[in-house]
């Protein structure tokens, strides 16, 4: 099956990078949210987006207008009753996501395919919820959508072999590198780096070095672009500590349960860059180490 129309349902920072690259990819994309307002704002970003790659000269002018021209947004869930695949970008809460699908499933034609942009929750429990589980996996994507290669292609219990291959075909024709994943709650990727970042939490904790060298150190020694304080600020400290608990309930193993101080600072409200304020105070020219964490 190849695909020509696809709605992303969540137009926030992960479901407007989603649709953008859909767009970019000369695919019909729809993105529906919740009220108008929301959908302006995912139009705004869209189009923010593609215009700083025509200044950085990635993106033309041309393939910038395309792109836009490919773009539909609405707040009525049955403009996806046509698509052929429809992607989920909504909150990380599984009732929420539960009754989402619930109502698609009754809406979409019975060809097409859905697939959740979940990063930790199973996907066989949102496919229980519809009555197309062979035609039903995960397409979890990395932020920032536009830059990020990796798609995560997950392969729940009932998948079909058919529905699997689509679903790689898809993420190649957005220039996408796919991996195939079980359907297990973080997948690949956050199965490894959640507990990273919550040891990384541990360390500081217990003294074993300051903000400033853990980070230092992973950088250097480790060769990562950037060190566990500084993405755990870019991820959100509220984030991390939703899908630790997620993980914990699944998995019940220490590695993912949530440091005091992670808990500490969710509570004050310290939820990394997008607060202002994370490991790293973001209210200057330049961020620097909380001051918390310097006395």
């Amino acid at each position: 099956m190849s695909i020509s129309r696809v709605t992303v349902v969540g137009g926030g920072l992960m479901g407007s990078g989603i649709a953008q690259v859909c767009a970019q990819a000369g695919i019909a994309t729809t993105v529906r949210e919740v009220n108008q307002a929301l959908a302006d704002k995912a139009r705004a970003s869209i189009t923010k987006s593609l215009d700083k790659g025509v200044e950085k000269a990635k993106v033309t002018p041309a393939a910038r207008d395309a792109a836009l021209a490919k773009l539909s947004f609405t707040t009525d869930l049955g403009a996806a009753n046509d698509a052929d695949l429809v992607i989920e970008a909504v909150v990380e809460d599984l009732k929420v996501k539960d009754a989402l699908f619930k109502e698609l499933d009754a809406k979409c034609a019975a060809k097409t395919i859905f697939a959740s942009n979940t990063s930790s929750l199973v996907i066989a429990e949102m496919a229980a919820m519809t009555n197309r589980a062979d035609r039903f996996c995960g397409l979890h994507f990395f932020n920032p959508v536009p830059l990020m290669p990796l798609v995560e292609v997950v392969r729940a219990v009932r998948t079909s072999e058919a529905t699997v291959a689509t679903a790689l075909t898809f993420a190649r024709a957005l220039g996408k590198e796919p991996i195939v994943a079980k359907d297990r709650s973080g997948f690949i990727v956050n199965f490894l780096l959640v507990p990273y970042m919550l040891d990384a939490i541990t360390a500081l904790e217990s003294g074993v070095a300051s903000v400033e060298d853990i980070d230092k150190g992973m950088k250097l020694g480790c060769g990562h672009p950037m060190g566990p304080f500084t993405l755990l600020d870019f991820v959100g400290l509220d984030t991390t500590l939703h899908i630790a608990e997620i993980f914990f309930n699944e998995y019940h193993e220490k590695r993912y349960s949530a440091p005091p101080l992670l808990k500490r600072m969710v509570t004050a409200g310290w939820y990394g860059k997008k607060s202002g304020m994370g490991f790293y105070d973001y209210s200057g020219k330049e961020p620097v180490v909380n001051p918390a964490f310097s006395r």
